[in-house]
């Protein structure tokens, strides 16, 4: 057993970004398919891994307290983009995608529910492998997978679940880039090279220079910090009620507050370059981490007719991007933008498909659209849609008299 500390993660997960943007650059497939550097490097540091452990019996064990903060940190950084004047320039956009985003969470899960039915399975497992670990991600898993044994003595849900969320978080990854590419072929793009030089919004193209200052970089720390802290001891409050969130959803809500509500009372102005700096370093660190963790041998070593139904459940999600999705937003740039970015976290997680529509915008040029839509619906709204979405299904009479 090798055990690398906090310091040593960090160097590791450093270094998967580095090997990452190496790759892209090298390799043509990678970059023509648009493949998030994290993904890439996390992805070959993850089958190494499955290598030494099939082959030498070496095992690595990586220190992972730093992954929660940075998710946060990242979901802070998210709220304190959001301009609320924009997003009710937005209103009806956010709205199409809402509901193209509702559908399918009850697509996933009829479709789970139907091929686990058709292959003998318990319908809870297809219920598991829909949008609860899919749509839901992690920690939606662990939570509805005690869930389900608990009241209704499914064995391993909750091993089941965080394994579908598992499979779920690297297909996100991987179908992205080529579905906007299928679609982009259609459609006239931006380009990326302006006559007249154009600071990026949010998070749409990481690597553009941007102007920062010590002090600043101390201001918007503390408003990180603040959301983070604030967001923390609110899902707290909520624990147990009615109105439980997620603690990334609290983040974000408290970041969309302070930025908001400074500016009404024009007490500060969010520097939104930097924010959008110091949140793709929290997303880029927090991918590698949880890329280059996974642990591989858990997918293999899932039931044959689990995998059918994860397998079943991609192909969905890819097809459903490209027809209803893309068609639904408009057909056009910021359509097959956002397309990538429900791949990701239709299949995966909001990380997963910010880092999907960077690795487009960086290639074929903005989409301010796409950056205003999905961090607000991925990381807000969806949860809560989910939880009803979920137990809705649950209502349905076959689950009633198990």
């Amino acid at each position: 057993m090798l055990e690398l500390d906090f310091y040593g993660t960090l160097v590791a997960a450093s270094l998967v970004l580095l090997l990452g943007r190496g790759l892209v650059t090298r390799v043509n497939f990678l970059r023509i398919y648009n493949i998030p550097e994290p993904v890439a490097g996390g992805l070959v540091v993850a089958l190494l891994l499955l290598g030494l452990r099939g082959f030498f019996d070496v095992h690595v064990q990586f220190d992972t307290s730093l992954q929660s903060p940075l998710m946060l940190a990242f979901f802070a950084t998210i709220g304190l983009s959001a301009d609320m004047a924009s997003l009710r320039k937005g209103g009806r956009v956010v709205a199409i995608f809402l509901c193209a985003v509702t559908g399918l969470l009850v697509v996933q899960n009829a479709l789970g529910i139907g091929l686990a039915k058709a292959l003998g399975l318990d319908p809870l497992m297809g219920l598991l492998s829909g949008s609860i670990a899919l749509s839901g991600g992690h920690g939606t898993s662990a939570a509805w997978g005690a869930t389900f044994s608990e009241q209704y003595g499914l064995a391993s849900a909750t091993e089941l679940g965080m394994a579908a969320a598992t499979f779920g978080l690297v297909l996100g990854g991987l179908i992205g880039g080529p579905v906007a590419r299928l679609l982009i072929s259609r459609v006239q793009t931006p380009g990326v090279e302006q006559e007249v030089p154009v600071l990026p919004k949010g998070f749409e193209q990481p690597n553009k220079e941007r102007l920062i200052t010590p002090f600043s970089i101390v201001e918007t720390l503390a408003l990180i910090a603040v959301s983070m802290m604030v967001g923390t001891l609110l899902t707290g409050l909520l624990k147990g009620t009615a109105f439980e969130l997620p603690t990334f959803v609290c983040v974000l809500f408290v970041g969309v507050v302070l930025r908001n509500g400074l500016a009404l009372c024009g007490l500060y102005q969010v520097f939104e370059r930097e924010v959008s700096v110091l949140g793709n370093v929290s997303l880029s660190l927090f991918l590698a981490i949880a890329l280059m963790s996974l642990k591989l041998w858990d997918l293999a070593a899932l039931a044959l007719p689990f995998v059918i139904l994860l397998t079943a459940q991609t192909l969905v999600m890819a097809l459903f991007a490209v027809f209803v999705t893309f068609r639904a937003m408009g057909s056009n740039y910021d359509a097959a933008v956002l397309a990538a970015g429900h791949c990701g976290f239709g299949l995966g997680a909001t990380p997963t498909a910010i880092a999907n529509m960077q690795a487009v915008t960086q290639r074929y040029g903005p989409s301010h659209v796409a950056f205003l839509v999905v961090p607000m619906v991925g990381a807000f709204f969806i949860d809560i849609i989910n939880v009803i979405v979920i137990k809705l299904y649950l209502a349905l009479p076959f689950f009633t008299t198990l």
